[in-house]
């Protein structure tokens, strides 16, 4: 009687111990947030299996950084390394932001030194300008010789000169492209800058052309050409109409004095150099700064 007593016993605890179960919690850490995920896993004797847990640490970035192309300077004969010309940039800056911005700026020579970074604070929707002038300033370079190399733009992200944003921010709420950034590019080829000039219009006719190089339909024919006039400088009108006869027909200082002109009328008037000038506009996008 005794055994079968055990043997009840023994087949109850073997059954209670196949159904009992427990919980085991593994935690998740979600991208970007504080909460946890939960999952309840079932042990028994046959193998669980257990969900991929991942834990991935991002770190979000320092800042956003805008890098624009200057070209500051004259180029004179062929030292390059643009063709000759006088050369400006001027970069405009745009804070798109509803808060006020840190930029931090410096310049970067080719071949050459790295300047100290320049702050600026920029309010919310104002805007502020690099020039040339201002590149030579940090720079501490006056001279009118060639600069070229980068403007380097950063816009720092929980940076302590920010206090309107605190001194760090989450990764989920910045602004990838805070600023608007354009650069502006100029080149002109001419020595100075287009200007006013005067200009005499000479009438005259050639009376005889003892060289044979003229055509007969010029002779005795009214003519007239427009030559920049020297302000108190004396000059022959003749001499000024023969030069220019001379380069449209190939004449040698000995057919000159063959060639016979009159004046008969002189006029001044104002004139504008041609502006040979070309210009370009870029918008630099941003890159995130690790």
């Amino acid at each position: 009687m005794a055994l079968i007593v055990v043997g009840i016993v023994a087949i109850v605890a073997i059954s209670f111990t196949l159904q009992e179960h427990s919980s085991v919690l593994a935690q998740s850490s979600s991208l970007g947030k504080d909460t946890n995920k939960v999952f309840q896993v079932s042990q028994s004797n046959s193998s669980a299996s257990l969900p991929n847990v991942v834990q991935t640490n991002v770190t979000a970035p320092s800042g956003v950084m805008y890098t624009a192309k200057f070209e500051c300077g004259s180029i004179f004969a062929g030292e390059g390394p643009l063709r000759p010309g006088h050369y400006d940039t001027d970069v405009s800056i745009f804070n798109k932001d509803r808060s006020e911005s840190t930029i931090l700026w410096n310049v970067v020579v080719n071949n050459g030194p790295t300047s100290n970074a320049a702050l600026v604070n920029l309010g919310s929707e104002n805007s502020t300008g690099i020039t040339c002038q201002d590149i030579r300033r940090v720079l501490d370079d006056y001279n009118e010789n060639f600069l070229e190399g980068f403007i380097i733009i950063n816009v720092p992200f929980g940076s302590p000169l920010q206090s309107s944003k605190g001194i760090a921010i989450s990764s989920t709420n910045f602004d990838s492209d805070p600023l608007e950034v354009q650069v502006f590019y100029t080149a002109n080829a001419l020595d100075t800058l287009p200007h006013e000039v005067i200009v005499d219009k000479i009438s005259f006719y050639i009376i005889q052309d003892y060289t044979g190089k003229i055509p007969q339909n010029m002779i005795r024919t009214t003519l007239d050409i427009s030559v920049p006039s020297t302000l108190n400088k004396l000059s022959n009108t003749e001499d000024t109409v023969k030069q220019v006869l001379a380069r449209q027909y190939n004449l040698t200082s000995d057919d000159l004095p063959k060639v016979v002109v009159r004046i008969s009328n002189i006029n001044v008037g104002v004139g504008t150099l041609i502006d040979d000038h070309a210009i370009s506009l870029s918008t630099v996008r941003p890159q995130l700064v690790p």
